[in-house]
């Protein structure tokens, strides 16, 4: 398998890039968390049943794994896991998802 962004995820992804670069004043750190984050993009794409299910609580399908403050939402693609939204924890998954 591997996997794939959505739209939404490369956002998020630039803005927690920036976030953690302006909070920590260092291009470095910034680097080295998306870094770690996008290697359990692969970790996944490899062992996609490992995240928790959401199919009561979000949508059908939808999975999440944690790193870290943030959740990584993504689901069962066909041959891919498709990365569809990575948000602090913290965050009002409703809204997110519209619920």
């Amino acid at each position: 398998m591997a996997h794939r962004l959505s739209p939404e995820a490369e956002a998020e992804l630039d803005g927690i890039w920036h976030y953690i670069a302006t909070e920590s004043g260092s291009m470095d750190v910034a680097d080295r968390f998306i870094d770690g984050l996008t290697r359990h993009f692969f970790l996944l794409a490899t062992q996609p049943y490992m995240g928790r299910r959401r199919d009561e609580d979000l949508r059908p399908g939808m999975r999440s794994f944690v790193f870290g403050k943030y959740l990584i939402f993504y689901r069962i693609d066909g041959e891919d896991v498709l990365i569809l939204h990575v948000v602090r924890g913290s965050r009002d998954m409703a809204t997110l998802f519209g619920l």
